[in-house]
């Protein structure tokens, strides 16, 4: 059977893919807000958690399933190609390497954290939305949209710190990291939850679907099932 590509759920997966890949390039930089030390990834990461929302809202866990592995996919990809570049002997006359390698040299173990992180954050991030609206037949998309979100992003930095900072950092000041990004990124899902709320409303009117997710299988390795 043929089978078409909807533009709003490709050009929702473009976005999705470019905001983690954004993200982990940003995450490079710390920045100061309000005086709480963070990094530039938060300006981005937590989009890809509000489209993450949204795709499972409309098209349904494996919808976004499928989304959440392609973007682990890209990232691998382009951190595989970035260490590639950095290996690679640079032309004598360039003076950026440093700078280059700074963003794009990460520690292998960093790299890890931030693919696992992700991987299971967002899957998590999925299956809250798709379970809490089963359970409660499509209403309240706001509070399982935060619900979803807080697990998720408590899921991630669960992960990637440990793995990340486990022997660099004190135990105190990792924990504080961690709630601080599960906090920040949480407010962010929040404030910007009107426009969440409006954006699947105007999907759901465009595609004339509202996906409930009825017997279907929530193994995380089913990329095929669609």
């Amino acid at each position: 059977m043929k089978q078409h590509v909807s533009v709003p759920f490709m050009l929702l997966s473009i976005l999705f893919n470019v905001c983690l890949i954004t993200a982990n390039l940003l995450e490079t930089k710390l920045i100061d807000i309000g005086g709480i030390t963070v990094t530039a990834g938060l300006l981005v990461f937590p989009i890809s958690y509000i489209i993450n929302d949204c795709i499972s809202e409309v098209w349904g866990y494996r919808k976004a399933r499928l989304i959440i592995w392609t973007g682990f996919l890209m990232n691998f990809f382009v951190a595989a190609l970035g260490t590639i570049a950095v290996w690679m002997p640079a032309a004598p006359f360039w003076q950026g390497e440093a700078h280059f390698n700074f963003v794009f040299g990460m520690a292998p173990r960093i790299v890890a954290a931030s693919l696992s992180a992700f991987l299971v954050g967002s899957l998590l991030n999925a299956y809250v939305m798709s379970r809490m609206k089963r359970l409660n037949r499509g209403k309240y998309f706001s509070l399982r949209a935060i619900v979803s979100t807080v697990a998720g992003e408590t899921a991630d930095s669960c992960i990637f710190f440990p793995i990340a900072f486990g022997g660099v950092i004190g135990r105190e000041e990792m924990l504080q990291l961690m709630l601080v990004q599960i906090v920040l990124k949480s407010i962010y899902e929040i404030i910007v939850l009107p426009v969440t709320i409006q954006v699947v409303k105007a999907i759901k009117r465009m595609e004339g679907t509202d996906v409930y997710d009825e017997h279907i299988s929530y193994k995380f390795w089913k990329i095929n099932d669609l």
